[in-house]
């Protein structure tokens, strides 16, 4: 599969119906998970929270949890463009870092308005939030080489180093609840965490949010590479006159 997408033309074949596909399954998951999440009562023992603040249990840690996995594609995608040259890796790479972004921004906002309701504060420099921070700012920092440096072989391998070193990050945002006195909570996958009546639309919103990241990423990759294809055309027809 790896061999069929690393070929521009195949990944464009692919593309073009992979693409719509994602998106409708993230609008079907979506609006299944949301609705059976303000179908179930509030505060279900169990499920890590109580009263009205435990709506954020169906958004908050799918997005943290897509915030790192993001980042795991895009460094992925950053160390085969760095290793092997290859001109759609950097593409997949450049294309997951705003989306990785905003999922990260919204992770930490939905984090703030959850923790002002649970623990009375909108933050606090607690290891797995600091750590969270950080995220935002590697993928800000990645977009910010990729911006500052003219020559875009030199950004785009700059931008790649800084993603693939801030994949250290990852297992700290993960382990942190475990490694340091933390009061945000662990996971909420396990079942000691998650209430029974919470599951459902728990795995519907993780696998919605995935499903809509898949679109937007394949749909910002066929982007980038039209904006080569564009390119390499404007140098050709500048050779020629």
């Amino acid at each position: 599969m790896i061999q069929l997408l690393a070929n521009p033309q195949r990944f464009m074949d692919f593309s073009k119906w992979a693409a719509p596909i994602f998106g409708i399954l993230a609008v079907a998951l979506l609006g299944t998970g949301f609705t059976l999440a303000f179908a179930v009562p509030e505060g279900v023992e169990g499920s890590g929270g109580s009263g009205d603040a435990i709506r954020f249990l169906f958004f908050h840690p799918q997005l943290a949890t897509m915030s790192m996995a993001i980042y795991a594609a895009m460094a992925a995608s950053a160390f085969f463009g760095f290793v092997f040259r290859h001109l759609l890796a950097d593409a997949g790479a450049r294309a997951a870092a705003p989306l990785g972004a905003g999922f990260t921004f919204l992770a930490l906002a939905t984090g703030s308005l959850w923790g002002v309701k649970t623990w009375g504060t909108w933050w606090i420099w607690d290891a797995k939030l600091t750590a969270e921070l950080v995220l935002f700012l590697l993928y800000l920092g990645y977009m910010a080489l990729l911006a500052a440096i003219d020559d875009e072989t030199k950004a785009t391998r700059a931008a790649n180093i800084l993603a693939m070193v801030g994949v250290i990050n990852l297992p700290i945002i993960y382990f942190s609840v475990y490694w340091w006195n933390s009061i945000h909570q662990g996971s909420s996958m396990g079942g000691n965490h998650l209430g029974p009546d919470y599951v459902a639309p728990f795995i519907l919103n993780m696998l919605g949010f995935a499903a809509l990241f898949c679109a937007l990423w394949i749909v910002r990759v066929r982007a980038e590479v039209w904006r080569r294809k564009a390119g390499a055309l404007a140098v050709q027809a500048a050779g020629k006159s």
